[in-house]
């Protein structure tokens, strides 16, 4: 069963916070709350308040057993950009985005599939050497 919960408004951009849960994506959720509590982005606090969040729904509305919790997704959307101006010479103005993003983390019981591992993948070459150029002589 899967389990979700949102955060809006959060005010970090997303990219910050694309790169933060792309770590954690496909780990059990206690792993995922360790690695985001060593972490020293700041969006690191955002998503792990939408982890435990997402966890305690699953546990508490669902009954689902926190141990074999297993960090599906998260998805990171922008959200609305707050626009300042900030004075500059001459009378101009200049402007400064805040920019905001909305959060979503989706649990799911059971750890049947296994934890994310990257692994590389490398192109298998059926001749890896060019085969010899023959000469001719005359």
């Amino acid at each position: 069963m899967q389990v979700q919960a949102t955060a809006k408004w959060v005010r970090v951009p997303p990219r910050k916070a694309r790169l933060v849960a792309h770590v954690v994506e496909g780990m059990p959720v206690g792993e995922a709350l360790t690695a985001l509590s060593f972490m020293t982005q700041a969006a690191a606090e955002d998503v792990a308040k939408v982890v435990r969040s997402a966890a305690a729904n699953a546990e508490n509305n669902f009954s689902l057993e926190r141990d074999r919790l297993q960090l599906l997704r998260i998805e990171v959307d922008g959200g609305p950009t707050i626009k300042r101006f900030r004075p500059r010479a001459r009378g101009a103005s200049f402007s400064i985005f805040k920019r905001t993003c909305h959060l979503k983390a989706v649990v799911e019981d059971g750890l049947e599939r296994p934890s994310r591992t990257r692994s590389r993948v490398r192109p298998t070459q059926a001749n890896p050497q060019p085969p010899a150029a023959e000469e001719e002589e005359e």
